[in-house]
């Protein structure tokens, strides 16, 4: 029990910000002695640390505790389409190094090496006091990844390795510390809830627009992933084009279809995956994929809003923030428009984590698992 009140402690604070043990006692319903031993043994264990006193109240000065940068560390994996990237983030989720492999498309042998040699360089970076504090690794990837062979360019042979393989059980065994795995979309989504500035909204839809789109869904302040841990599979909603036609989401809001048009008119397609945050793409390429995307996108919107009531739909994605905003604007002026008579439209936001959101997931797996309070435990009120 007394690991389950740290657990609510330590949510509370990364949720709300530096609080007092009075105002946690309060919010949990705990007692103020109860509160006292915990935050004193979180704060022996590296956890937790003080601010500056809160005087001009009446009594004892109130002492905020915060989150300690350096109480803990997580690995990160994304197993991209075009890129392996490793990141290790601290117990505020800041991303203190990385490392990085580009790729033709992602093969199980290359995932497991890649890992190998990258957390052994990323652990050579660290002190023994910190290396002490690594909580374990998680690995955001596409699920099914044998699907999308065609979309890859590579043979079905090429991807049906993936079929047999247990990449987080393979790298586990050369970890000394826990390996989780979880769809991307899914682990983006998962970075925004943990660590993202969004007003901790209890319920949202969440795109990623990466190589293809994916998504995902918090119900309840939580990250709903369903019965295959695939829920929210939002890249292969049925939605229509601007001519009309039937599509998936995937063929319109995906990077790959705007790097397709950029080769198809003697461009450098590459150029999108070597740098999220500044691309010089001609705009007569960018302004027609950016519209597609925004119809497609409002076109999902819609459709989900009609089963669940959503506070807001959040879109974020490997891409320069101005072009994030303008696709969040060129989708609400598309919803705008569309019939939606017996509902209410959810707001539209962008994103606040941008493209690290797949490894900063995957970080944020072993905090959770270790550190924050499980979605299905009993809060003690």
């Amino acid at each position: 029990m007394r690991a389950h009140n740290e657990r609510i402690v330590l949510t509370l604070i990364r949720q709300k910000g530096p609080l007092a043990k009075a105002e946690i006692a309060r919010m949990t319903g705990l007692s103020a002695q109860t509160v006292s031993v915990i935050m004193r043994a979180l704060e022996a264990d590296g956890l937790l640390g003080k601010g500056e006193p809160v005087r001009g109240k009446v009594g004892q000065p109130s002492v905020p505790m915060h989150l300690m940068a350096e109480g803990a560390f997580f690995f990160g994996l994304k197993v991209g389409r075009r890129s392996l990237d490793l990141i290790l983030a601290d117990f505020l989720g800041r991303v203190r190094s990385r490392a990085r492999l580009t790729h033709r498309f992602p093969t199980p042998d290359g995932v497991v090496r890649f890992a190998s040699v990258a957390v052994g360089q990323l652990l050579d970076q660290l002190t023994p006091t910190e290396r002490g504090r690594v909580s374990g690794l998680g690995i955001a990837i596409p699920f099914r990844l044998w699907d999308w062979a065609a979309a890859l360019g590579v043979s079905q042979a090429e991807m049906d390795e993936w079929r047999q393989r247990d990449i987080a059980a393979e790298i586990a065994a050369i970890c000394e510390f826990p390996v989780y795995l979880r769809n991307d979309a899914s682990a983006a989504c998962g970075a925004e809830l943990v660590f993202g500035d969004n007003d901790n909204l209890q319920d949202f839809l969440y795109f990623f627009i990466g190589f293809f789109v994916g998504g995902g869904l918090v119900l309840g302040g939580s990250l709903y992933t369903g019965r295959t841990g695939n829920a929210a599979a939002l890249g292969s909603m049925p939605v229509q084009r601007k001519s009309g036609e039937l599509c998936q989401l995937i063929d319109v809001a995906s990077l790959a279809e705007l790097e397709k048009a950029l080769v198809d008119q003697g461009f450098n397609g590459a150029e999108i995956w070597e740098n999220p945050v500044s691309w010089e793409l001609p705009s007569g390429v960018l302004d027609p994929w950016l519209d597609e995307a925004a119809a497609g996108l409002a076109h999902a919107i819609l459709s989900s809003s009609n089963l669940i009531d959503f506070e807001c739909a959040m879109i974020d994605g490997w891409m320069p923030e101005a072009i994030r905003s303008d696709l969040v604007c060129r989708v609400s002026a598309s919803l705008a428009g569309m019939k939606h008579s017996g509902i209410d439209l959810p707001a539209i936001r962008e994103g606040t984590i941008g493209s690290d959101a797949r490894a900063l997931g995957a970080a944020s797996l072993p905090l959770s698992e270790r550190f924050l309070v499980d979605r299905n435990a009993l809060l003690i009120i």
